[in-house]
């Protein structure tokens, strides 16, 4: 972005949970930072396009425009920094309290929650485990001892597993199963007993890949991915009863109701 269209807006540097260790060095993202401007009418006008609503593109349409560096492909960036972005433009946008009705598990009835969303921090992980520069790691599946490379997606990856689940919901209707975790399986997994050929990474999945390697590694995926972490402790208002949960991000978060 030019600079003179950079110094009309006051902007924001966010840190991200990756803290750039995942992307090669040209990225601007290795650096562990993105500058964000704040929202502006013309940014509502995106949020509110039924255009791009209809599409399922209006947040993307968002991210891009509050992103000042024209250098960074929202495409390119990794789910945990995404919603490190997408909270960060939430706050620069309409404030830091996020006002959300929750379902009480042990009741089922609504209880109105409100959060202080600069208190989100970033989930523990050990960036040990990262090689500087590359989205790449090792793992051995536990049960079949199979050795595989493995990444962690990025936006891009997500809208296409987006749109391959579309398709072979085409196909699969009526069977009443989905596809959706041998489709994410099969974009995280790189190589397959030294193989990186997509053939056999997409055959291993599909026919040897053991129930137990691969709940084992989407829990190792979990600990190890970079992201904000948005658990909270639910305190219910009518048993006290507490619960472990995550917060949730639905319409009313870019949509708070007094604006709409």
């Amino acid at each position: 972005m030019p600079e003179k269209q950079k110094a009309q807006f006051p902007t924001e540097i966010v840190s991200l949970p990756s803290k750039g260790k995942l992307y090669p060095k040209e990225n601007p993202l290795s650096s562990g930072k993105i500058e964000l401007k704040y929202m502006t009418a013309r940014e509502e006008d995106i949020l509110t396009s039924r255009n791009l609503i209809q599409k399922g593109i209006v947040l993307d349409r968002l991210l891009e425009a509050v992103i000042v560096d024209s250098k960074v492909k929202l495409n390119d960036v990794l789910l945990g920094d995404k919603n490190a972005i997408m909270i960060a433009t939430r706050i620069l946008g309409y404030g830091k309290e996020y006002t959300v009705q929750i379902s009480d598990p042990s009741s089922d009835e609504k209880q109105e929650e409100t959060f202080d969303l600069t208190k989100i921090g970033d989930k523990e992980v050990d960036y040990s485990l990262f090689k500087g520069g590359k989205n790449e790691f090792e793992y051995t599946l536990p049960a079949s001892k199979v050795p595989i490379t493995f990444k962690l997606l990025t936006h891009r990856e997500e809208k296409e597993i987006e749109v391959e689940l579309k398709s072979l919901k085409k196909f699969s209707k009526g069977l009443g199963t989905t596809s959706e975790i041998t489709t994410r399986l099969k974009k995280c997994f790189v190589s397959v007993n030294g193989d990186n050929s997509r053939t056999t990474v997409n055959e291993f999945v599909d026919t040897m890949l053991l129930s137990r390697d691969s709940l084992a590694f989407r829990e190792h995926l979990i600990e190890i991915t970079p992201d904000v972490d948005m658990n909270f402790t639910f305190v219910s208002d009518t048993t006290g009863d507490e619960t472990e949960m995550a917060i949730p991000l639905d319409l009313e978060f870019f949509w708070p109701a007094g604006r709409r």
